[in-house]
């Protein structure tokens, strides 16, 4: 299946994020045909968090400060509390993410991922779903947050936690198909 074979995808990552909602999603980007690229402020390496305890490490395509949004046709964040919380307060990253909203470009981010999407200024009226815990900080940035399996909102694609990982990658694909929308330049 070459549904993406001609789009490239970021994953933005710093160490401690989800192991699983990383080599996943990857996974099935690549399945599709897409182009993927591991970004990170790191520049060689990244380390994974899995479940309780430090994962593996992954390899960096591209670091934060050498990457440039334009070039990428959608934007993926995994989810983990080290990972978003080191991105969010990364201004290098913030503007990254920030692209794909003044773009028009999908975007997918899962269990705490959303909170680096928060820095943006760009949640104000758009439905989406996190980890229970970042609930209220979406509330804050003016998001609708619903305790949903997988929710879309003009090509922001979020979901709560590893368990729906099957369905989050399923709408993931699809966004990043459909390519850029309209409605989600909000910026």
């Amino acid at each position: 299946m070459d549904i993406l074979k001609d789009r490239k995808v970021a994953i933005l990552v710093a160490d401690g994020f989800e192991e699983v909602e990383f080599t996943e999603p990857k996974k099935a980007l690549e399945r599709a045909g897409a182009t993927v690229e591991v970004i990170s402020p790191n520049d060689d390496k990244v380390k994974a968090w899995d479940s309780t305890d430090w994962g593996n490490s992954y390899n960096v395509d591209k670091s934060l400060d050498s990457a440039l949004a334009s070039d990428y046709n959608s934007l993926l964040l995994p989810g983990g509390v080290l990972n978003p919380d080191q991105l969010r307060a990364n201004d290098k990253a913030v503007e990254f993410v920030k692209h794909f909203f003044e773009a028009g470009k999908p975007i997918a981010a899962i269990c705490h991922g959303p909170w680096t999407l928060i820095e943006t200024g760009a949640l104000e009226g758009r439905k989406m779903t996190s980890y229970k815990s970042i609930k209220t900080d979406l509330i804050n940035a003016g998001a609708e947050w619903v305790d949903e399996e997988v929710v879309t909102d003009q090509g922001m694609v979020t979901s709560r936690n590893p368990d729906d990982i099957p369905a989050f990658c399923k709408k993931m694909i699809e966004e990043f198909c459909e390519g850029v929308h309209e409605g989600q330049k909000t910026l």
